[in-house]
C-alpha cells in the first residue's frame, strides 16, 4: 500500500509538472506579437538589407507594420553603427574613393575614405560616396542661390562635412556610422570642393580607374575637375576630359601662365608642362591650338595627406 501511494505522488507530480509546462508554453504563446507575414518579410529584407532574424522580430514587434518595422531597424543599426565606429575610431582609413559628379554649371569632388581596397569595392560603401557627392552638391546649391552670380569655388574638410544633410534626412555622420555598422571598419569623410561656372565657362572633369556602380557620380583613387573657356565646337567635352586626364597624371601644383617657359622635367605649372596627350606640345601651346583658356583646377588622390594638390 505504501508503494503504491508512492507511486501515486511520483505520477500525480509528474502529471502536474507536464500540465504546468503546457500552461507556461500557452501563456508564453498567447503572449507573443503576430508571427512575421512571410512576403513582408521578404520584402523587408530585400529593401533595407539587414538580416533575416532582425527583420522577422521588428516585424513581429509592430504586428507586420512595415513602415515601423523600417523605422526600427535603421534605428538599431544607426546605434550599432555609432557604438562600431567609437570602437574602430583612429584606426588608419588611407583607401577609399574620389567621388565626382558634373552638371551644366556646377561640380563636386568628394573624398571618402575606408581602411581596405576590399571595403572600398562595396556598394554600400560607394553607396555612402554618392550620398556624401549629392549632399555636397546640395549645399552648394543653396550657398549659390545666395551669392552673386561669377565663379564659386568652395573647400570643405571633413568636420564641415560630417554635418551636412541628405535632403531633410539624417546628417552625414550618421550616414557614416550606419555604413561603419555594416562593413565593419573605419571611415570618414574626408574634403570636398564645390564649384560653379558661369554660363560660359565649361567644367571638365576626369576620375582614374573608375569603379562606381552608382551611375551619376565617377568613383576612382584620382579624381580632377579642372575649368576652362573657349574649345572647338562640339569638342569641349573631350578637352575638358583630356585636360582632366592630364592633370591627374602629370600632378600640377598651380596654374601658371601662358606664356612661361618649361623649366625641366619636375615642372609643377601646368601650363608650361608637356601635354600628356600630345609630348609635342606644352599644356598651354594645345590650347593655343583649342582656342581656349584654363582658368582653375583641383586634383584630389585618395589617402594623400597634405593638400597641396588644392590649387
Amino acid at each position: 500500500m505504501k508503494m503504491f501511494k508512492c507511486a501515486f505522488r511520483a505520477a500525480s507530480a509528474n502529471a502536474f509538472k507536464v500540465n504546468h509546462g503546457s500552461l507556461q508554453q500557452s501563456v508564453h504563446t498567447g503572449g507573443q506579437l503576430f508571427a512575421a507575414d512571410k512576403a513582408l518579410l521578404m520584402k523587408l529584407r530585400k529593401s533595407t538589407g539587414y538580416t533575416f532574424i532582425n527583420c522577422k522580430k521588428a516585424l513581429e514587434m509592430f504586428d507586420n507594420d512595415p513602415a515601423q518595422a523600417e523605422s526600427w531597424l535603421h534605428e538599431q543599426a544607426q546605434k550599432e553603427g555609432w557604438s562600431k565606429a567609437n570602437k574602430l575610431e583612429g584606426r588608419k582609413a588611407k583607401e577609399g574613393l574620389i567621388g565626382v559628379f558634373v552638371g551644366d554649371a556646377a561640380a563636386v569632388m568628394v573624398e571618402v575614405n575606408c581602411e581596405t581596397d576590399f571595403v572600398a569595392r562595396n556598394d554600400k560603401f560607394q553607396q555612402l560616396v554618392k550620398d556624401v557627392t549629392f549632399a555636397t552638391l546640395d549645399h552648394h546649391l543653396q550657398s549659390r542661390n545666395q551669392s552673386k552670380s561669377g565663379y564659386v569655388k568652395n573647400l570643405l574638410a571633413g568636420d564641415e562635412l560630417s554635418r551636412l544633410r541628405m535632403g531633410e534626412g539624417a546628417a552625414l555622420a550618421d550616414s557614416v556610422a550606419l555604413t561603419i555598422g555594416r562593413l565593419g571598419e573605419n571611415m570618414s569623410v574626408k574634403r570636398a570642393v564645390m564649384v560653379g561656372v558661369p554660363a560660359e565657362w565649361r567644367i571638365g572633369s576626369y576620375v582614374h580607374g573608375n569603379v562606381g556602380s552608382q551611375q551619376e557620380v565617377a568613383m576612382g583613387r584620382y579624381g580632377a575637375l579642372v575649368i576652362f573657356q573657349g574649345g572647338k565646337e562640339g569638342e569641349q567635352d573631350m578637352l575638358g576630359r583630356k585636360l582632366g586626364q592630364h592633370i591627374v597624371g602629370e600632378a600640377p601644383l598651380s596654374l601658371g601662365n601662358m606664356d612661361d617657359l618649361p623649366c625641366g622635367e619636375s615642372e609643377t605649372r601646368l601650363l608650361p608642362q608637356t601635354f600628356l596627350a600630345d609630348p609635342s606640345r606644352t599644356v598651354a601651346e594645345f590650347l593655343r591650338g583649342q582656342q581656349a583658356k584654363v582658368l582653375d583646377f583641383v586634383r584630389f588622390q585618395c589617402g594623400e595627406t597634405s593638400g597641396k594638390d588644392q590649387n
